[in-house]
């Protein structure tokens, strides 16, 4: 039982003695060590698809600190690029996305889109050969309609164009959609075959639907993935993020088989509390804009979190990712105070 990830166990059900913890968009972003193996790619789609360098970053944050799953390092726009619609990342903005191709012929390129990610498969191969048998292995995708929305618009945005698209055009986007959750199953597949022990589905951008078009295109397109992956023999937990979905988290949980729902910052201990109930491990929610900002704020809310949740099946992570410029220290402290090591900052 010793050797058995702390992540795995509480994704099964338990209740652990204290929370395994780790960050969306650990990977990265705030390590100085990944700027300089950043500045050595051509640009960040060649970077996620060398699958040693790749491997490195994926590492990097499980070297500084005692954290219990490592998430490879990916893009959600790789499935985009991989069923031929033109990606790039602007320096200082982040993506671009060429004009929507048809969409039959993205659904053409369903079965070659797998093979276009192997490199992914290869840097969890990798990252599984080196990582201590006790620590997890977390593989991803973004969801089907957060992946649309930058099919849509071709850039981040506030999702007007993609949610006026939703309405205007609702064949289209089923049609859409059905050709990502296709796309998807195959990844996550790959992902869970090449070493991934469990899966994400991050959904980003959840919020400021209705109901009735969060049940269409995020509840059900979830719960079709989560159903072919399991078709496949992967048996692999599954961690769903329907982040920005509110009190609809509930109606989530209820409509996709996952073993896990990671919650935002806006959360209450009341529906934690109610998830769990329900079967569910939680995770989440600590505010990414916190643990930048430090101070006796950040101790108090990871006390909270620790006692609201701590007597369930809980997973302690953030409601988004690391913000870039979080310093080390906050990172290290809220890890120390989580697992009980001495964690030493270093430069």
């Amino acid at each position: 039982m010793s050797d058995r990830p702390r992540l795995l166990r509480a994704l099964s059900g338990e209740t652990l003695e204290r929370p395994p913890i780790w960050f969306m968009r650990q990977a990265g972003r705030s390590l100085p060590e990944y700027h300089e193996l950043r500045s050595r790619a051509a640009d960040f789609i060649a970077f996620c698809l060398n699958p040693e360098m790749a491997a490195e970053a994926t590492l990097q944050p499980m070297r500084r600190f005692p954290l219990d799953a490592a998430i490879v390092f990916a893009d959600i726009l790789l499935i985009p690029r991989a069923l031929g619609q033109e990606v790039w990342f602007e320096a200082g903005e982040g993506p671009r996305l060429g004009e929507l191709p048809e969409i039959a012929a993205l659904a053409d390129q369903v079965e070659a889109s797998t093979a276009r990610l192997s490199a992914v498969g290869e840097t969890l191969a990798r990252v599984r050969a080196e990582l201590e048998p006790d620590r997890a292995l977390i593989g991803f995708a973004g969801g089907p309609w957060t992946v649309a929305t930058y099919m849509i618009e071709g850039r981040g945005s506030n999702r007007e164009a993609a949610r006026a698209y939703a309405y205007a055009n609702p064949e289209q986007l089923d049609a859409l959609l059905a050709v990502l959750v296709e796309a998807t199953a195959r990844y996550l597949i790959l992902q869970a075959r090449a070493g991934a022990q469990v899966l994400k589905i991050f959904e980003s951008w959840a919020e400021g639907l209705a109901e009735d078009v969060f049940e269409r295109i995020v509840v059900g397109p979830h719960a079709a993935i989560v159903e072919k992956v399991r078709a496949a023999g992967v048996t692999a937990p599954f961690i769903g993020f329907p982040r920005g979905a509110g009190a609809l988290v509930e109606n989530y949980a209820e409509g996709v088989p996952v073993e896990a729902v990671a919650l935002d910052t806006q959360a209450s201990a009341a529906l934690g509390r109610r998830l769990q109930a329900q079967g569910r491990t939680i995770q989440g929610a600590l505010d990414n804009l916190l643990l930048r900002a430090g101070g006796p704020a950040l101790d108090a809310r990871v006390e909270q979190l620790l006692g609201q949740w701590g007597d369930g099946p809980y997973i302690f992570n953030l409601g988004h990712g690391i913000m870039p410029d979080t310093p080390i220290e906050h990172i290290a402290r809220v890890v120390a105070r989580v697992t009980g090591c001495d964690v030493r900052v270093r430069a």
